[in-house]
């Protein structure tokens, strides 16, 4: 079966040991909306705040994005198969920078990973997709720290940042936003970072 994947151009790519290939592709709203569409429409994604869009306003939201500077959306696969959605963030142009003291090199990051397959989630799966994604983040777009805003209620996600060493900051109100191209409800949050040299010391 060919990979329909193959033709675009990641912009980041990492062999994993013992885990695979994983590739990170600019977000194609048209093309990739149908998964994220499905992804998003899950009650366990309840906290990305689209379960209600259809697929071509999943599109509208995306195609949106990719007209920013300071937002982007990316496609995340492992082995050619679509696993996770990344979105990057500039903390100073996002409504978090009134919550929080933005540093220079600070980077925010929104994950939403795929649901399991049909073996279920392997130990240490999410650990080893993490790492690969924030050594791009990271390593590759050369940041000094991640920026996490999980709802307060999402109490799986913040657990798992918390596991995976960040440093939790405080709990604070994101404002509501309402603009013509975008609307995003008032959100409590906990706050989360993590610097550079916690995963890549040297």
């Amino acid at each position: 079966m060919s990979d329909p994947y193959a033709s675009r151009t990641p912009v980041h790519e990492q062999v994993v040991d013992g885990f695979g290939t994983v590739r990170v592709l600019p977000l194609d709203p048209g093309a990739d909306a149908a998964v994220i569409h499905r992804w998003v429409g899950e009650d366990r994604a309840a906290f990305w705040g689209m379960t209600e869009l259809t697929e071509e306003q999943v599109a509208g939201v995306y195609a949106h994005m990719a007209t920013l500077d300071t937002h982007h959306a990316y496609l995340v696969l492992r082995d050619g198969e679509p696993v996770a959605l990344l979105q990057t963030y500039e903390p100073e142009a996002d409504r978090v920078s009134e919550c929080y003291d933005v540093r220079p090199g600070d980077i925010g990051v929104h994950l939403l990973l795929a649901p399991a397959g049909p073996g279920g989630g392997q130990r240490g799966w999410t650990a080893r997709l993490v790492a690969a994604v924030a050594a791009y983040v990271l390593l590759g777009l050369d940041r000094r720290r991640v920026v996490v805003d999980p709802d307060v209620r999402n109490e799986k996600a913040v657990a798992r940042f918390l596991g995976m060493g960040f440093t939790p900051g405080p709990v604070v109100v994101l404002p509501e936003i309402d603009l013509p191209d975008v609307y995003l409800p008032e959100k409590k949050a906990q706050l989360a970072f993590l610097d550079r040299a916690i995963l890549f010391p040297g």
